[in-house]
């Protein structure tokens, strides 16, 4: 048996027939033989001797061999790295390498462009669109800015209304003989002062909405056009690049980067078409909505300038209304959550 055989002659102990240890001189003379020249060992076992003083008998623990768990087996070949494991330093490398080389044609085609050297790709009715959005983002940015100045303006002028209009109720109550004169002039003045905060009303709340209208829809559509015109750009360098290849031999080592550049034009330019009627859908979604916000806009200034003017508070009072503006007067608390609900 193979456990038989990995026993050890230590472990046979001779007793007499009385159950107790044998000490005859040739019993003796074996054990002692054996601990002081034990025979060859293997060399991946151990064996661990214990001995215990309440007990003559001694006890063997064995052991198998030690196998480190980081050991590679030498039957497993060579290691292979996959893609999820790669060297982020190389991945980081490469993306730098195409932003160099893509931003070297596009930087190429943009200076040809302006030499008058290179062509470049015009959708004539589409760059027309863009014009006419960039020429109008300019005029409302400065409608925006002249009503300001009119707010700003309108603002000082209701200040002095009010302190000329208290001026005027102090005269009337320290003039007995003008006091009815002073008193109109003090409450002619009060109520310019009144229908001034709603007419500035008016104007903060026009302006405020085609400050939105600018800064965020066309804004938001000028990003696209901006997106646009960058695909243009790497769909004329790269159609650019192509044709010079073309023009030149056709060997064993310009075929392989003729299809690569083939490869490149046709992925920016599917990008380009892309883009580009992303830009159209949106120009037509922003001009219906620009005509619908400014409609209600120049309506609402309209009517109040001209309520205002005509020193007709009803009116002004009832163009608020009809476009749910909410009349805050200076130095008024803020209504409560309950009066706005």
């Amino acid at each position: 048996m193979a456990e038989d055989s990995h026993r050890s002659s230590a472990a046979e102990i001779p007793v007499t027939s009385n159950g107790e240890l044998d000490q005859s001189p040739e019993s003796v003379f074996q054990r002692d033989a054996h601990f002081i020249c034990p025979g060859p060992r293997d060399s991946t076992e151990s064996r661990v001797m214990s001995s215990s003083y309440a007990s003559t008998a001694e006890g063997i623990v064995e052991s198998g061999p030690y196998k480190d768990s980081t050991t590679a087996d030498p039957k497993s070949g060579a290691v292979v790295l996959s893609d999820d494991l790669k060297n982020p330093a190389m991945e980081k490398l490469d993306l730098v390498r195409k932003w160099s080389i893509n931003t070297y044609k596009c930087t190429r085609q943009i200076l040809s462009e302006k030499l008058g050297r290179g062509s470049r790709t015009v959708d004539l009715e589409l760059e027309a669109q863009i014009d006419l959005l960039r020429d109008n983002k300019r005029k409302y940015q400065n409608v925006i800015k002249l009503a300001q100045m009119l707010a700003t303006q309108l603002s000082l002028i209701m200040q002095t209304q009010r302190q000329l209009g208290d001026a005027f109720a102090d005269l009337s109550l320290k003039s007995p003989e003008l006091h009815e004169e002073f008193g109109y002039n003090a409450e002619t003045q009060k109520l310019l002062s009144k229908n001034g905060d709603t007419l500035l009303a008016a104007i903060n709340f026009f302006i405020s909405s085609v400050n939105t209208l600018v800064d965020k829809t066309i804004e938001d559509t000028m990003i696209n056009i901006k997106q646009y015109e960058v695909a243009r750009v790497e769909y004329d360098a790269y159609r650019t690049d192509l044709e010079e290849l073309n023009l030149g031999p056709r060997d064993g080592n310009t075929m392989p980067k003729i299809e690569q550049s083939q490869q490149q034009f046709q992925i920016h330019r599917e990008k380009y078409e892309r883009m580009r009627n992303n830009v159209s859908v949106k120009l037509k979604f922003l001009e219906e909505n620009k005509v619908k916000v400014l409609h209600n806009q120049l309506m609402l200034f309209h009517n109040a300038i001209a309520a205002y003017y005509a020193g007709n508070q009803e009116q002004l009072e009832q163009t608020l209304k009809q476009f749910h503006i909410k009349l805050k007067m200076p130095g008024g608390e803020s209504p409560s959550w309950l009066e706005e609900h």
